[in-house]
């Protein structure tokens, strides 16, 4: 009777082991399993050189969403954005592309400017400015093209 009762015990403790591993990847992953609270809307860029899906989204330095996923339409980069609800962003907000540090990783700055009417799930951000492209920057310097 002692080792089954030992053994139940053994049994549930592995159990919350593995749920408590299961909801810290979860978490400290940043996934979303159901969802979220989250509404997308599109973005449109000249080019997202850099810019991956699962890249943070930053207002003011805190992070409100993340990039969805990156597209091609009509020779323009489409960026979905699954931004959190509560986020107000209007029709004359700006995206711009910025890399944290010299040669760190890219993410996406929004400026939700303040007036115009609010974006609605799926409507689309038209004033963006792509990311600086450090490769073009060298290659004009070596061949003497730089302004």
């Amino acid at each position: 009777m002692g080792k089954t009762k030992l053994e139940l015990v053994v049994g549930v403790f592995v159990l919350v082991g593995i749920i408590s591993l299961g909801y810290l990847s979860i978490k400290l992953g940043k996934l979303e399993i159901i969802g979220g609270d989250l509404y997308e809307v599109n973005a449109l860029f000249n080019s997202a050189s850099g810019l991956k899906s699962g890249a943070t989204i930053e207002i003011a330095g805190v992070e409100v969403g993340r990039v969805k996923s990156i597209s091609l339409k009509d020779d323009r980069a489409v960026v979905r954005l699954a931004v959190q609800n509560g986020t107000a962003l209007y029709t004359d907000t700006i995206a711009s592309i910025k890399t944290r540090g010299i040669i760190g990783e890219k993410f996406l700055a929004l400026s939700p400017g303040g007036g115009g009417d609010t974006l609605k799930p799926g409507d689309t951000i038209r004033d963006t400015e792509s990311g600086l492209d450090l490769e073009e920057l060298v290659s004009q310097y070596v061949h003497g093209k730089v302004n």
